[in-house]
């Protein structure tokens, strides 16, 4: 045989079966082409590539023992022969048995320097054993030899990104799937990528691209769902974080998207669900662990909510999240008696006084991340002056935004080329929303467009006929969601001379924003009727006729009390008054409206109810289901106990009736006989629909803004003998209003014939108009 090889005829007739062999391989007969190798073999028993490519068909057929053999052999022929060194390299990785693979390829790329291959694969050999370093060389070299290696690219672009240096592996991802757009893992990593550098509609088209070739990878469905849940499409998110479930039912993350899906609807019982089975699984994931403390504090259940962060922070220790939720959710969102009232307040200043002395000088740089993350929005709810405790929280807030990498100073105040005052709007609610109704709206149509030039930055995603509206009124409209980055970006390049956030401690997008200086003159007004606390907030735009006398100490910022009730609002047409059956109602007993979600009503108000049905006897009082019924039945367990304790039956009394819709709610006020404000925080939009439907109003006059914003739409109306005073003259105001009949009849003619001077009011807006020219005029002329 030796001899024929070496006068050249078995050589030849090899190579004719060689070439026979890869045009089969071509054609996809790979059994039939391992038979020409084989039959290569045998005619030439040293021709070293025929035993190459017989290793290469039967590892394609999935014999790997037989393809060593045959690497072992060709070795054998021509010892340091590169390729045999590498496919046995390639192979002795693939079944883990990485100290060997190393040792292969190192000799296998010292016969061969320029092996590319080589390199890739003792890359990933490095990365088993734990040297990245070692690995992300390796790529290097490759690359440096062959620029656009399509494997090197995608594999150093998985390497970055598992280090996170995300921006490094996009790059590269970008290359590797421009000449490879079917490489699944490297636009799901490229996606990953793109996610973690904050573009995320770019990031949601290669995950997209990566489902189009593997459309049943759960692992896929679930971070394109979690990357449209931060793009607010929940729908489309919900879609994939099921499909990613019913795929594998096993994968955490899923679970937990959809935890988060739910709680963005608001429907906190299913994600509280959702977040406990992603924990069955996987009992690590120490953000679920604050997720589902954030649901279960939304439900009322504070003590459970702190076992959820404490263990959280058993965990991680060093986990900002946790701490923060942990600090807000010291406020409850319901209280159960007047006693947690001071003892929740006190643990509130001493959490933020914590969290402030923890977040020390390496701690800060990362801050950024929670501020926002929950808010105190429920201390508004507590009828106390809060000034001082959101002085210490918005000064760390800023404290944290101002140690942002990404900080932005904002441009010189300059007139614009038309010499208009450049106003921007951050709010979430361009849409129909209260805060929308009742302030933004009245800004859109009114403000002089000669004076004046409007910017909108919306932060929803939601979009409806007010959306279209406020886009087609601005000089520029800017719809979210995006990243920090972006918004603060977009915001800047508008060049604004004056930010107006209408509601701020909503979401955590608008505290972010506001917590940074992004304009000459920034301004806070009531969509939240409460103080920010931040010093980043120069003044808050209120009303006259709902601030009380001193009402300055109320603020950290300065206050700008607008005429009237500082707004301009547009009366609608009440709806046709609905049949009571339709709600189990008649009205052989007085109504009563008590429109406000459950955490407006305070313990220590619940004997106001008992009284008055003490003095009226058969009555009933209408409440409305929240969409989180943890909060309506704790309520209604809280009210069972005052009426008992006041010798009543509740049930005699309180009816609880479901979440109605707008034309609905205005069709039963009409049939009802008195509409009693939330004491302590008082209805607005709510109070002005009983107005336009002329039911009569009893309302207490608190003594913050939140709490006198139905006794100032009174006032303006010069219904003063509605005001109570006290909870015993509100108690009998209803009372007769309920039984005097005539006197309820002769308020609602004198409603009907005031009610329009509510309406369309346009001294706030040129007062608004005044107030801005006064303080960035002075500005622009420096």
């Amino acid at each position: 045989m030796l001899g024929w090889l070496r006068s050249g005829k078995g050589l030849a007739a090899s190579q004719r079966l060689v070439a026979k062999g890869t045009e089969l391989e071509r054609q996809g007969r790979i059994h039939d082409a391992c038979g020409a190798y084989q039959a290569a073999v045998e005619a030439a028993a040293d021709h070293v590539a025929a035993r190459l490519n017989l290793g290469a068909g039967l590892e394609a057929l999935g014999r790997t023992d037989d393809a060593a053999r045959a690497y072992e052999a060709a070795l054998g022929l021509e010892r340091g022969n590169p390729y045999a060194l590498f496919n046995l390299g390639r192979l002795a990785y693939t079944r883990g048995q990485s100290p060997r693979a190393r040792a292969l390829l190192v000799e296998a790329l010292q016969r061969k320097p320029d092996f590319a291959e080589a390199q890739v694969v003792l890359a990933s050999v490095h990365e088993a054993l734990g040297d990245a370093q070692a690995s992300l060389r390796c790529l290097e070299a490759a690359l440096h030899l062959r620029p656009d290696y399509p494997g090197a690219l995608r594999n150093l672009g998985l390497l970055l990104a598992k280090l996170g240096r995300w921006a490094q592996a996009e790059a590269a991802l970008r290359k590797a799937t421009a000449a490879d757009g079917s490489d699944a893992d490297a636009q799901y990593w490229r996606g990953t990528a793109l996610h973690h550098l904050g573009l995320l509609p770019e990031a949601a088209a290669c995950l997209r691209e990566a489902l189009r070739v593997r459309p049943d990878a759960a692992e896929i469905h679930g971070h394109l769902g979690n990357l449209l849940f931060d793009l607010r499409l929940l729908a489309e998110a919900s879609l994939h974080l099921a499909r990613a479930t019913e795929l594998r039912p096993t994968l955490a993350e899923a679970h937990a998207g959809l935890g988060n899906v739910h709680a963005a609807e608001k429907m906190l019982e299913d994600a509280s669900r959702c977040y406990r089975r992603a924990l069955e699984l996987e009992p690590g994931l120490v953000h679920v662990h604050v997720n589902l403390g954030n649901a279960l504090a939304g439900r009322g259940q504070p003590a459970e909510a702190l076992k959820c962060f404490d263990a959280a922070l058993a965990r991680d220790p060093e986990n900002a999240e946790a701490r923060w939720c942990r600090a807000v959710s010291a406020i409850p969102v319901l209280r159960e008696s007047a006693a947690d009232l001071r003892s929740s307040r006190a643990a509130f200043a001493a959490e933020i006084a914590a969290l402030d002395r923890w977040f020390d000088e390496a701690r800060t740089q990362h801050g950024f991340r929670v501020v926002g993350l929950r808010q105190p929005f429920w201390l508004a709810y507590q009828d106390e002056c809060n000034a001082d405790l959101l002085r210490g929280y918005g000064r760390l807030c800023a404290r944290l935004m101002q140690a942002w990498p990404g900080g932005r100073q904002p441009a010189m105040p300059s007139a614009g080329t038309s010499g208009r005052i450049r106003v921007g709007v951050v709010s979430q609610y361009f849409r129909q929303h209260s805060i929308w109704n009742a302030l933004v709206k009245g800004w859109f149509q009114q403000l002089d467009r000669e004076r004046f030039e409007l910017s909108a930055f919306c932060l929803g995603g939601t979009e409806d006929e007010q959306t279209r509206f406020a886009r087609a009124s601005a000089a520029q409209f800017v719809q979210g969601p995006t990243s920090l980055a972006q918004w603060a970006d977009g915001i800047v390049a508008a060049r604004p001379d004056v930010l107006i956030y209408p509601e701020i401690g909503m979401d955590p997008m608008s505290v972010k924003l506001a917590s940074l200086r992004l304009a000459p003159l920034q301004v806070a007004s009531w969509g939240h009727p409460e103080t920010t606390g931040l010093p980043t907030i120069d003044c808050y735009l209120s009303a006259d006729g709902l601030e009380p006398e001193g009402a300055q100490s109320n603020y950290t910022e300065e206050l700008v009390a607008l005429p009237h009730l500082g707004c301009f609002v547009q009366t609608e047409d009440a709806p046709p008054a609905v049949r009571l059956a339709e709600f189990g109602l008649d009205h052989s007993a007085p109504l009563l409206v008590c429109p406000g979600t459950p955490f407006k009503y305070a313990p220590e108000h619940d004997e106001i109810f008992v009284r008055i049905a003490r003095e009226l006897g058969r009555c009933r009082f209408l409440f409305f289901t929240h969409w989180t019924r943890d909060l309506s039945e704790q309520l209604q367990r809280r009210l069972a106990s005052a009426f008992e304790r006041g010798g009543l039956d509740a049930a005699r009394h309180v009816q609880v009736l479901p979440w109605l819709t707008r034309p609905a709610f205005l069709g039963l006020m009409q049939r009802a006989d008195a509409y009693l404000d939330t004491i302590g925080f008082s209805g607005f939009n709510t109070a002005l629909q009983a107005i336009q439907c002329g039911l009569p109003v009893v309302a207490l006059e608190g003594r913050f803004l939140r709490g006198r914003l139905a006794s100032g739409i009174l006032r303006r109306l010069g219904l003063n003998e509605l005001v109570a005073k006290d909870a015993d003259q509100y108690a009998a105001l209803a009372v007769r209003l309920c039984r005097d009949s005539a006197y309820r009849a002769g308020l609602s003619e004198r409603i009907a014939a005031a009610r329009h001077i509510l309406f369309e009011d346009v001294a706030p807006i040129r007062a608004l108009e005044d107030f801005l020219t006064a303080r960035t005029r002075p500005l622009q002329g420096r």
